[in-house]
């Protein structure tokens, strides 16, 4: 069905047209309110350009009042010559089921073209064939149970290299040394931009925990509680005062930066290192995974009663990669290490796995697409020579879409751009490698426009 057509239809239902103010009579259900407007019978657009309209009033002193009355009403009429009104008071007509089958008509007409014009794109839509960009990272420790890395909303790169931590701006290249320790036994070990991209949360090897000013590169804070290396840290998306972190120690603790004794709660859940954590996009849930092969979800108005509104006991090795969904607020994705290799989706509403796929390789990172319904697995070890690769699953029937080879060693972790265009991935051969997985949609292959100005190893991060 045209436009065209589509819009004679709705037309011939009296209702719906504006042909009704100057027709005949209409019984009505009830009298109605006289005081809300009914948008059906207004001129929206002229009444926007009304009401928004700044140009300041002039008037000509050649001209008398009987003319500008004139132009007024000449200007105060619709496109079909009748009187406008910006506001059209009026009860509701008596409904006809005519009418509101033709309304549910055209509904499920539209919805028809968006479901197929979203297919053709996903046809189109292909991977890229190799990485967009690789820089050098050296001293990278090769470690499956840290977090070393992490993309702010600022758009700059977080990476820990050895004793070293570095900011890396992806928009000119730029790398920037944020600190260095002195100790050889005490090292960055886990790494989380806070929600506003000014600060950054540094654990460490020997058990310390300190918040840095990345503008200035100065260190604001230490924050106490954990016995050994803190192997991650995630910020309340909500509260961005809210630090959680993980420790090898086995507890989670949540910080409240704002006070000098930051330990509001701690957790002692887990039975081996917390090596995951990760808070929803609301703020309300958080997701913590272990090397004791554990999920938990914890509400965050109960975290101090170490009772967790779920307990997830379906992988075989440690959980590291945690994700939540953008686009589903009540649905986890969780990775298992060498021994499970599953990728498990949760309801954490109903706390049941409604979804699980056999890599049959470690999973070190996860990364839903902002922009389609798929998510990203990063590859390690692997018995059976699944390893070492990133894989693209549809959801939610996690059907594998696409494979990024990585070739030469395996992924410690993952982390995604701003933009949700771009994901890096963590290697153990010492490189970051960005691959423009979550692109736009377009025909033919799909090769980044910087692939013929970057070959391996040419940018170091340092």
């Amino acid at each position: 069905m045209d436009h065209q057509s589509r819009l004679s239809r709705l037309l011939e239902t009296d209702w719906y047209s504006p042909r009704r103010l100057l027709g005949s009579p209409t019984d009505f259900d009830f009298q109605g309110d006289r005081f809300i407007p009914n948008r059906s019978l207004m001129n929206l657009d002229q009444a926007h350009g009304l009401l928004t309209n700044t140009t300041k009033e002039f008037r000509n002193p050649n001209f008398n009042d009987a003319y500008r009355q004139k132009v007024a009403e000449n200007l105060n009429l619709d496109s079909e010559g009748k009187p406008f009104r910006m506001l059209v008071f009026r009860a509701s007509p008596k409904s006809r089921r005519k009418s509101y089958r033709l309304i549910d008509e055209l509904r499920r007409e539209d919805a028809e073209a968006l479901r197929n014009s979203t297919e053709q794109i996903q046809c189109r839509r292909q991977l890229p064939k190799k990485e967009a960009r690789i820089l050098d990272a050296p001293n990278l420790r090769n470690d499956y149970y840290s977090n070393m890395m992490d993309w702010g909303r600022n758009n700059i790169l977080a990476i820990a290299l050895g004793l070293e931590l570095y900011l890396w701006k992806q928009e000119n290249g730029e790398v920037q040394k944020l600190l260095k320790v002195t100790g050889e036994d005490d090292f960055p070990t886990s790494i989380s931009w806070s929600q506003d991209a000014k600060t950054l949360a540094v654990g460490y090897m020997a058990s310390k925990l300190q918040l840095w000013d990345a503008e200035t590169s100065k260190l604001i804070r230490n924050l106490e509680g954990h016995d050994k290396r803190v192997a991650t840290a995630s910020w309340n998306h909500w509260n961005g005062h809210i630090l959680t972190s993980g420790s090898q120690d086995k507890s989670i603790i949540n910080h409240d930066i704002r006070v000098s004794n930051n330990v509001t709660s701690r957790i002692n859940a887990h039975t081996a290192e917390v090596c995951g954590l990760k808070w929803s996009n609301e703020g309300n849930l958080l997701a913590s995974g272990g090397d004791d092969n554990l999920v938990h979800v914890w509400d965050h108005s109960k975290m101090s009663s170490s009772k967790c509104l779920h307990r997830f006991r379906d992988h075989r090795a440690a959980v590291k990669a945690l994700a939540w969904c953008p686009y589903q607020f009540n649905v986890l994705a969780s990775g298992g290490g060498t021994q499970d290799g599953c990728i498990k989706i949760w309801n954490v509403q109903k706390g049941t796995c409604i979804r699980s796929v056999d890599t049959k390789a470690q999973i070190c990172g996860l990364e839903w697409n902002r922009h389609h319904k798929e998510i990203l697995s990063g590859h390690g070890f692997s018995s059976s020579g699944d390893g070492q690769k990133l894989c693209l699953w549809k959801y939610p029937h996690m059907t594998k879409w696409g494979e990024l080879q990585h070739q030469t060693s395996r992924i410690l972790e993952l982390s995604q751009s701003p933009d949700g265009l771009t994901v890096v991935s963590a290697a153990a051969d010492e490189t970051l490698r960005f691959w423009e997985a979550f692109g736009p949609s377009g025909s033919g292959d799909f090769v980044s426009h910087l692939d013929g100005l970057l070959s391996l190893k040419v940018s170091p991060i340092r």
